[in-house]
């Protein structure tokens, strides 16, 4: 029984992670077992960097859904995963400058006052393909896929089956919002009768993922690159967190220039193969607060097991049957989540906006972001995420600090 109870929690921790881990591919256009086998392969990676000491899986980030559905519109999804993996690539520069300066450089090179308003920007950059495909539309209201009052009783019931067990549910399945939203539409839209279970049936048990390799785009590079800066710092948050649950300091050992960098590398591997780029998962943090499980051979079973079903063909057709007003209403929450975690890090770090410093900063990067401001010079133009990260950034660095924050920064 022993031999078994490593693989089953393993599953039992993929389980939970895996309404996550295929909405964002779902969203975004990508294939769901490309997703399961990069987030399979992302884990064992970080594992191998960081000595399998932190008990953490890595799998679809959310902080990319926007950038990537705008990507793959723009330039197409080669390019798009060219882009990722510059992405990747930062991290392991912020892992190098780590391990020569400190976490600290982190600390003042991206403080609250720029990462709060670049993770809205990403949040509320693509609000309106959330309503679209909530009204049964196509991202870009140009197609209807699904009748307009059929579309809004699925989406809306999605939606608040997702809040409700976010907010009501207990145990492990308080863990699983996403997961139960997709259920309860998927089986609504069952009784409309607008689920196609032709490409399930045409499916094999067993098949290749679609595998998509990379092209270099710089356009598509210089927007993806300052879009890491938010998952960067979601990442810290995540070691800090599941450093908590298991009373270790995993922040000093392996190091966070390991698990940055350990990152970093899965987000390049994943985008290799065509899949969405990786981050710690916090919803399994939250399992392994539960369990009081802290063994990172678990992981280990549960990237396993997502390679495994990566290539079960059906699996893979099954998810590509869930109907748009599902994810519609669901993206809803889930954009709107992101804002919010955005506005919670000037909130809860205690950004002085009163503070004409702080104030230009944040409404520059808010309006640029919103309004669609776009900055060229022949061929070259920066607009959206990479603006506002750029624009941000350059701002907090040239921009004179008040004086009780420069003494700070100094200390």
């Amino acid at each position: 029984m022993k031999n078994l109870a490593l693989p089953l929690q393993g599953a039992q921790m993929l389980f939970v992670a895996f309404g996550a881990l295929v909405l964002m591919p779902l969203l975004t256009g990508l294939d769901t077992s490309v997703a399961l086998f990069t987030a399979g392969i992302g884990t064992l990676l970080f594992q191998l960097v960081t000595k399998r000491q932190v008990p953490i899986f890595l799998a679809s980030s959310f902080a990319f859904i926007a950038p990537i559905l705008y990507g793959v519109q723009t330039w197409g999804i080669p390019a798009t995963m060219g882009g990722l993996m510059a992405a990747g690539a930062v991290y392991l520069g912020l892992a190098t400058l780590v391990k020569l300066r400190g976490s600290h450089f982190i600390h003042n090179l991206l403080p609250p006052v720029v990462v709060g308003p670049v993770i809205i920007i990403i949040g509320l950059g693509l609000a309106p393909v959330a309503v679209n495909m909530a009204l049964g539309k196509s991202g870009d209201g140009g197609l209807v896929l699904v009748q307009a009052n059929t579309a809004l009783v699925i989406s809306l019931a999605s939606l608040m089956t997702t809040i409700a067990v976010a907010i009501f549910a207990k145990g492990l399945l308080k863990l699983m919002p996403i997961l139960s939203g997709i259920l309860v539409g998927y089986g609504l839209s069952l009784g409309y009768g607008i689920v196609d279970f032709a490409p399930v049936l045409d499916a094999n048990w067993l098949a290749m993922p679609h595998f998509v390799a990379p092209e270099f785009n710089w356009h598509a590079i210089a927007f993806m690159i300052p879009v890491a800066i938010a998952p960067a710092v979601e990442h810290i948050g995540d070691i800090l967190a599941i450093s908590n649950v298991t009373g270790k300091d995993f922040m000093k050992k392996p190091g966070l220039h390991r698990t940055l960098a350990g990152d970093g590398i899965a987000t390049i591997a994943a985008s290799a193969f065509g899949g969405p780029p990786n981050t710690t998962y916090s919803e399994v943090t939250g399992a392994v607060t539960l369990t009081r499980n802290f063994d990172p051979r678990i992981m280990t079973w549960t990237a396993i097991t997502a390679i495994t079903l990566a290539f079960v063909g059906k699996l893979g057709a099954l998810m590509q049957t869930i109907p748009v007003p599902v994810m519609g209403g669901i993206m809803c929450l889930l954009f709107g989540s992101i804002a919010a975690v955005g506005l919670n890090t000037l909130i809860r770090n205690q950004v002085d906006l009163n503070e004409p410093r702080n104030l230009s900063i944040v409404g520059v990067t808010l309006v640029f972001g919103i309004g669609g401001m776009a900055f060229g010079i022949g061929s070259f133009s920066l607009t959206g995420i990479s603006l506002c990260g750029i624009v941000a950034i350059l701002m907090n660095l040239l921009l004179p600090k008040p004086k009780k924050l420069a003494a700070a920064a100094q200390a």
